[in-house]
């Protein structure tokens, strides 16, 4: 208990405002938004030069070593910002994906005239949002040091790379970030409006419901047991993932159209996370070695890395983390064809907490995990980078 009392008070003796102009909101911070700057440039030199290397092709501007990236899902995004969701063709399938990161980048390319470029924007101002918001959180609760570390441990995640390129993850990284702060903080409204939003980027926003509820059984318990009315924002995801269904029964007729999808093209549906998982286990074995060892081996370890990371987080962390890390990894498994979890592990923020307290007290280890992440980020991004699967 001294311990996190001294965390608090250093915390409080801090002076959030110094060094910030006074046009950045309050909870901006710059060392946090640099080092998010500093490594999408390196990403990006480095896929350029990985590109040259392995495909021994020039990109022939800056706008070809973005174009590299627009890989996968990626394009996907852009058809959705450019003509919207359709009813007809292949463009059909497009409605598993959420709407509203494609709306961003629509916003975006109408001032950039060009959907990648807007794609990049959004996610590029997101990542920073991250970034900032994920050194923020940990603040509450760790130190200066642990919390910059935990910002530091996600940016080198083996799947970082997806934070700054035409994918969802920083948008819905930073809007889970924002809502979790804000109910930290005991702003209810705006931890419900973000959530809301989160909820319109991925399936996960509905997972911030049970999250949330557990800071607001947090706030129950330490007010004397007294209600309030705002903490019903808290089921404010629920209008977001709403407003999906209203769009799938707008364009397809039917709001659950997006499962009958993702069943038919995606071989996705609910079943027990063991059937899945045995089928990442049976693919190690079943397939040709490049895919046995990232649609088999990298898949299967993530799984077990991730459920380890959560057990980790219930014995150390804050229950409403614990949650938010078990509802995801649930999600995740409980699927026959279980595909893109080292992708979907960059949303357990907690565990980048976690890694930074074991860099404090075990650098041997904090070092270790470290050069694992280096490692696998550069190989799965050259990967992704050339037109190869890496989730």
């Amino acid at each position: 208990m001294k311990k996190k009392h001294a965390r608090h008070s250093e915390h409080a003796a801090r002076p959030s405002s110094a060094r910030r102009p006074s046009w950045l909101p309050a909870w901006f911070d710059a060392r946090a938004a640099g080092l998010v700057l500093a490594v999408k440039a390196v990403l990006l030199l480095y896929g350029a030069q990985s590109f040259v290397v392995w495909k021994n092709e020039r990109p022939g501007s800056f706008y070809d070593w973005l174009a590299i990236w627009n890989r996968w899902d990626a394009p996907h995004y852009l058809d959705i910002a450019r003509m919207g969701y359709v009813a007809e063709g292949v463009e059909a399938r497009w409605i598993v994906f959420y709407p509203l990161y494609p709306w961003l980048v629509r916003a975006a390319s109408l001032v950039l005239r060009d959907e990648l470029l807007g794609a990049f924007v959004v996610s590029g101002l997101a990542s920073v949002a991250a970034g900032v918001l994920l050194y923020r959180l940990a603040r509450v609760d760790e130190t200066e040091e642990e919390a910059r570390a935990s910002v530091f441990y996600m940016l080198v995640f083996p799947t970082a790379y997806f934070l700054h390129i035409g994918y969802t993850e920083s948008l819905f990284l930073a809007l889970a970030l924002g809502a979790f702060l804000a109910a930290r903080s005991r702003v209810w409204w705006a931890a419900g409006l973000l959530g809301g939003l989160a909820a319109l980027a991925r399936v996960n926003g509905l997972l911030l419901i049970p999250a949330l509820a557990f800071e607001v059984w947090a706030e129950y318990r330490g007010s004397g047991r007294r209600l309030r009315a705002g903490w019903l924002w808290a089921l404010t995801p629920l209008a977001g993932f709403g407003v999906y269904l209203f769009i799938n029964w707008w364009v397809l007729g039917d709001p659950r159209a997006f499962l009958n999808a993702q069943g038919e093209f995606w071989y996705k549906s609910l079943t027990w996370p063991w059937v899945g998982i045995r089928e990442s286990w049976n693919a190690i074995w079943g397939r040709a070695p490049s895919d046995a060892q990232m649609v088999g081996w990298q898949e299967f370890f993530f799984v077990l890395l991730g459920l380890g990371l959560t057990a980790w987080a219930w014995l150390r962390l804050r229950t409403a983390y614990a949650v938010w890390m078990t509802c995801n990894w649930l999600l995740w498994t409980s699927t026959k064809f279980v595909l893109s979890v080292p992708r979907y592990t960059l949303v357990l923020f907690p565990a980048f907490i976690l890694l930074a307290r074991l860099r404090a007290s075990r650098p041997v280890w904090g070092a270790a995990v470290v050069v694992w992440s280096l490692l696998f980020f550069a190989l799965f991004a050259a990967r992704f980078a050339q037109g190869y699967w890496a989730f």
